[in-house]
């Protein structure tokens, strides 16, 4: 998979914008605040909808416009696609082939990405939540139909939540509703729990073949996935019957307190490093290490389940890592995957890949591409 050609429009800092990608490797250099990482997310945001740095789309318009629009073109073996979002501020509109999708399983996934942050070397020590999200969006570009029951569940818990709050304060009576909340939710949450489950497996497997060899044998990884509730087996019969007896037996709880206690928005990753957990007791090094295996191995796992390597986006995160660590990381891309990298010096890359870079020199929201 490749991204050919990028267009921008009051894109937050790009009143407008053309960019075209021949090459695998492409680097955006300049000084901070000048627009790098903006570029870098709207290939992002242009992939799966929605920035990785803000919750609020009226701060990817550009100041005083009345809407944004990202278009780009990308090639899947000899096939091109035409990709075009329009965000405004009541709400955004996604294009596939300049045909308007309705919903949103069948835009995502036309274009994958994988983004690697300075934060995500936090992935390991960071918040359950934030462990939650970096499951459901790279799950959300395989599977499609995973962002469909993931939605319903979200839907059917806030309902779910807003009806057991109403019960707590004695305003709602009748618990006939709450039994078609908790079907509902058990039908959807059992499907996100298996697909989760599935997916963890599969990371766990490459993510550990890639640790192994960055800590050249020393280390081994295992990934654990961490249920609000015990789970026997990873069969969706079984959970499903397990769920609904946990929110059965936890219902006078959940209606005291006004809220659902148990099911996939509560769960949470867990990583082992040589059997002890390195959230706990693994070093910055190994932490980094665990973070830097996991975000790698989504490369494989992308292309095992989708027949194509994703796009990888780099963003100011080659100065966080040590030299061996930058080795293994530029390693694992060179000539299979297309990167968008930024930096604000080249000594990162220079020597270190034979892949010849495409050169993208930033400054205050201007792009001048040159040779080196």
């Amino acid at each position: 998979m490749k991204l050919n050609k990028l267009q921008l429009k009051n894109y937050r800092n790009y009143q407008e914008l053309f960019l075209e990608f021949p090459n695998s490797l492409n680097v955006f250099l300049g000084e901070n605040a000048q627009g790098k990482t903006n570029l870098l997310e709207s290939i992002y945001v242009l992939a799966l909808t929605r920035s990785h740095r803000t919750n609020t789309e009226n701060e990817l318009i550009g100041w005083h416009e009345e809407f944004a629009q990202i278009k780009g073109r990308i090639s899947k073996g000899t096939s091109e696609t035409e990709l075009e979002l329009l965000l405004t501020k009541k709400g955004r509109k996604s294009k596939v082939n300049h045909i308007e999708q309705k919903r949103l399983s069948s835009y995502i996934g036309q274009l994958n990405v994988i983004l690697f942050a300075p934060e995500d070397l936090s992935l390991v020590k960071g918040s359950p939540q934030q462990r939650r999200r970096f499951i459901d969006m790279e799950l959300g570009q395989i599977s499609p139909l995973y962002l469909y029951d993931l939605a319903q569940y979200q839907k059917t818990l806030k309902q779910r939540n807003l009806y057991l709050k109403q019960l707590a304060e004695k305003k709602q009576k009748d618990e006939i509703y709450l039994d078609v909340l908790t079907e509902q939710l058990v039908e959807f949450g059992s499907k996100v729990l298996t697909n989760r489950l599935q997916f963890i497996k599969r990371l766990e497997r490459w993510s550990n073949e890639l640790h192994t060899r960055i800590t050249n044998q020393r280390e081994h990884l295992e990934i654990e996935y961490v249920s609000s509730f015990l789970l026997e087996s990873g069969q969706p019969d079984d959970i499903q019957k397990i769920f609904y007896g946990e929110l059965q037996r936890n219902r006078k709880r959940e209606i005291f307190r006004g809220t659902t206690l148990i099911g996939p928005h509560r769960d949470d990753l867990r990583f082992l490093v040589n059997g002890q957990n390195v959230q706990t007791y693994g070093s910055q090094g190994q932490q980094r290490t665990t973070a830097l295996s996991v975000k790698l191995a989504e490369i494989d796992l992308m292309k095992e389940e989708t027949g194509e390597y994703p796009l990888l986006l780099l963003d100011d995160v080659m100065s966080e890592l040590d030299d061996n660590r930058q080795i293994h990381l530029l390693e694992t891309i060179e000539d299979k995957v297309q990167t968008f990298l930024t930096t604000t010096t080249l000594e990162h890359v220079k020597g270190k890949m034979t892949v010849h870079p495409d050169i993208f020199y930033v400054q205050q929201g201007q792009i001048e591409r040159k040779e080196t």
